[in-house]
């Protein structure tokens, strides 16, 4: 099967290497719909780097994250203790780092990892990423730490919510050490909106947006593999520019299936989705946690809601009552983008099955 090419995110790319080109100062915060492409690019971009980085990368995805435990042990790999190693005795932070060029977590061994979880205190764990992160620095190199996902810690509690401790350990590596440059990821725009207002991060990080592709890029891309002018315009019309939906078609170009009957699926496929969500909601209710507080859905409102985009591919913020609206993303329908406060579906293939679905409501 022919692979599919990385493509056109050069603004992008630019925008994270002017960052990692200069002294770390801000925490850097990726943001996007689901299935925009943001782990490609940053894989892409590691990649890319010179030896002079050194990256800490870790997706907690996969990861369960009961507690504080889970996630000191989500952010940690354990370094394998040869034979030789055991005769020799306890490694140093020093001899961790020079066997180290890009890795999927942080290196450590029993000896360290004993040291983070005693007490059960987050500061022992960033106290040790610290250190290593110094001797990283010590042996001229540049060390650059990614979460993806960041989201998944929002509910893990020690004395008090992880996430504060975790975003003062951010600012630490940053402003007040510049240290090493940090990239939080997420998909989840009620997350960010939420991270937006937070005071303690006003002045302290910057945002950076990955979108699906807009039409120029969608045609450009499929351009590649030889769709003609009436595939084109059909995958656009029908799916939109989410990277997903397009490496599907293309997929199925390559099995040399019809596009048209495809993009047709994908459309009635996310359309019955949205109808029977609706649906649920209307006939049994539904309800949801904002904060500590448990609210009802209204059908109605969700109705209303999704009707504003009969015409507009993005409405403001404060035309959408909160309920909805969280609901709304929470299903992964709507997204929220808390830099310009605007609303808009989570893909283009979501905007035309919301149409197409309030034609009948």
């Amino acid at each position: 099967m022919r692979n599919i090419e990385f493509h056109n995110r050069e603004k992008e790319i630019k925008e994270i290497r002017a960052i990692l080109d200069r002294q770390p100062t801000l925490i850097t915060f990726i943001y996007g719909p689901i299935n925009s492409g943001k782990t490609e690019l940053i894989n892409h971009v590691i990649e890319e780097l010179p030896e002079e980085y050194v990256v800490f990368y870790i997706n907690l995805r996969t990861k369960f994250l009961a507690g504080y435990d889970d996630f000191i042990e989500s952010l940690f790999e354990m370094e394998m203790e040869t034979e030789a190693a055991l005769k020799k005795g306890k490694e140093t932070l020093a001899e961790l780092v020079s066997s180290v060029t890009k890795v999927a977590g942080i290196p450590i061994t029993r000896e360290f990892l004993d040291y983070v979880f005693k007490d059960n205190k987050p500061k022992n764990a960033f106290s040790y990423i610290i250190k290593l992160f110094e001797e990283v620095k010590n042996s001229g190199k540049q060390p650059v730490l990614i979460l993806d996902e960041l989201q998944k810690i929002g509910d893990v509690k020690v004395n008090g919510p992880l996430i504060y401790e975790l975003f003062n350990f951010f600012i630490d590596l940053t402003k007040e050490k510049h240290l090493a440059h940090v990239f939080a990821m997420t998909s989840d725009s009620l997350f960010i909106e939420q991270i937006y207002s937070k005071a303690m991060l006003s002045g302290r990080c910057e945002y950076l947006m990955v979108d699906d592709f807009d039409h120029e890029r969608t045609i450009d891309f499929l351009n590649s593999y030889g769709f003609n002018d009436h595939e084109k315009e059909i995958t656009w019309q029908r799916v939109g520019g989410k990277l997903v939906s397009l490496v599907k078609l293309i997929n199925a170009k390559i099995s040399e299936k019809n596009i048209e009957d495809v993009a047709g699926s994908m459309f009635m496929l996310r359309t019955g989705e949205i109808e029977t969500r609706l649906k649920l909601v209307k006939e049994l209710g539904d309800e949801m946690m904002i904060g500590d507080k448990r609210v009802d859905v209204d059908y109605g409102k969700l109705v209303s809601s999704l009707k504003m985009f009969a015409i507009n591919e993005e409405v403001s913020t404060n035309e959408m009552d909160e309920i909805s609206k969280r609901y709304l993303v929470k299903e992964n329908i709507l997204f929220v983008d808390p830099l310009t406060r605007m609303i808009k579906p989570q893909s283009r293939l979501d905007l035309l099955a919301i149409r197409e679905v309030i034609a009948d409501a």
